[in-house]
């Protein structure tokens, strides 16, 4: 009689257990479905604003649901829940239309029906030039640029129509990222470029990038939790405390 109520009292405790961790299962992937998700910067598209190594918390929530916003798995519907445009200006997350298991992060630079062009290195919306303003110059690392070197480029601030002020990068006023189509935004679909303007992939390459659809956005960037350079292997992490960028932690994306 005592060994049936031990072994009872046992698979009530497993049964306990399980059920705490099917609790705790949904609570994260409410959470990261819902609310927010961190995010690791794999390049420097948009340096100077974020960093290779950086960690960024996403919200959720900004824009509405789409497919797109859950972590595990695709749900089979289209178009978004709660949907609203980004602002001009947002850093956003979003799946790459041509392949939408990769996630991109870009600023929104046009909105539907807006029109967008680059020429001679400058940035016109709706047929007005976006005004900037000389702020030094940047040194780029070579996981920002590519390039296998350390290059020093040009560093604006940009001065978006609806106020958003923020720094880009420009090594030159030549090719094609420089001299531009004139684009016009469909219906529905977002305009991304990066701040690192000469060596970021985005709406301007159309057969990359493109248009971004907006049941393809996943969230808005808020917040730089945190970021590390990754300039040894992880074993070797004696050399951590010196990788870690300590000035970015929990600094807010703009």
């Amino acid at each position: 009689m005592a060994n049936k109520q031990q072994q009872q009292a046992k698979g009530d405790s497993i049964g306990d257990w399980l059920m705490t961790i099917l609790y705790v299962v949904i609570i994260v992937v409410g959470i990261r479905s819902l609310l927010v998700e961190p995010f690791y910067i794999p390049s420097g598209s948009l340096t100077p604003t974020l960093l290779t190594g950086d960690f960024v918390l996403v919200t959720k929530y900004n824009y509405g649901y789409s497919r797109w916003s859950f972590p595990f798995g695709r749900p089979a519907f289209s178009g978004r829940i709660f949907g609203s445009v980004p602002k001009q200006g947002q850093i956003v997350v979003f799946a790459l239309p041509r392949d939408p298991s990769i996630d991109y992060i870009k600023r929104v630079i046009g909105r539907p029906g807006d029109t967008v062009q680059v020429t001679d290195g400058e940035l016109y919306i709706n047929g007005h030039e976006v005004p900037r303003s000389p702020d030094g110059t940047y040194v780029e690392t070579p996981e920002d640029s590519g390039e296998g070197v350390p290059i020093t480029v040009r560093q604006y601030i940009e001065h978006l129509p609806d106020g958003v002020n923020h720094r880009i990068l420009k090594a030159t006023d030549q090719g094609f990222a420089n001299n531009t189509p004139l684009y016009t935004v469909p219906p529905g679909h977002l305009f991304m470029m990066g701040d690192n303007r000469d060596f970021s992939e985005d709406s301007r390459f159309l057969n990359a990038v493109g248009y971004v659809p907006m049941q393809d956005v996943i969230g808005r960037a808020r917040v730089i939790l945190f970021s590390v350079r990754l300039e040894h292997p992880l074993w070797e992490i004696w050399y951590l405390p010196f990788e870690i960028r300590w000035d970015r932690f929990l600094t807010i994306v703009r």
